[in-house]
Formats: C-alpha cells, sequence, structure tokens
C-alpha cells in the first residue's frame, strides 16, 4: 500500500519534533556546566518557543484531538521552561558569588578566606 503525502509529512513531523526532545539534552547539559551566568542564553528566545509549543498543544488537543502530538510538544514545552528556569538559576548563583567576596575569591581560584586586618 503506498503512502500518501500527507502520511509521509506526518511521519517526517512527527520524527523531527520527537527527536527535538533529545536536542535540547546539549543545550541543558551546556547551562547546567557554565560558571559565567549562562550568558549567551536568551530568555525571550526560549520563552517563545516555549509558548510555541504550548499552543501547538493547545491545538493538537482543541483542533486535531491527537493526544500523541499534544505529549510530544509538552514534552518540547517543558524543555524550553527547564532551559529558562536553570538559565535564571544560573545567573542568580553568578550574581551571588559575584556579590560575594568570599565566594568569588573562592570561584576565581583566589584563597577563599576574607581579608583579615
Amino acid at each position: 500500500m503506498p503512502v500518501t503525502p500527507a502520511e509521509a509529512a506526518l511521519v517526517v513531523f512527527t520524527v523531527c519534533n520527537t527527536a527535538r526532545v533529545f536536542a535540547y539534552l546539549p543545550q541543558i547539559v551546556k547551562i547546567s556546566r557554565d560558571t559565567q551566568g549562562a550568558v549567551a542564553i536568551s530568555y525571550a528566545t526560549w520563552t517563545l518557543f516555549g509558548v510555541s509549543h504550548l499552543s501547538t498543544v493547545a491545538y493538537a488537543v482543541l483542533v486535531v484531538d491527537d493526544w500523541r502530538m499534544a505529549a510530544v510538544f509538552v514534552a518540547n514545552t517543558l524543555c524550553c521552561v527547564a532551559i529558562v528556569s536553570l538559565t535564571a538559576w544560573k545567573r542568580a548563583m553568578f550574581g551571588r558569588h559575584r556579590h560575594n567576596p568570599t565566594t568569588a575569591g573562592a570561584s576565581a581560584g583566589i584563597g577563599a578566606q576574607p581579608d583579615q586586618r
């Protein structure tokens, strides 16, 4: 039985969007290892990606009644939330370390002891 163009498009769509969930992992790992406040990560970009995925969840559930599609996009949305949340946490930690002389010196490889004059 030959595959219709619509069926082929659905397979490609499903494979790509399922694989995309795994493509977020290197970004998440890179942010988690970052020691400079994850400054290269854009809140606006990742939030827009997350909202876009969330709108696709709504479309999948409300318009086409496709719960598998919704599940894939829920996973994509959660990955975007993880990236934005981890970035916020990294920036908060970096800010604390930068403003605290004890931890700032320790993270820079300088003695962690405050000046004892």
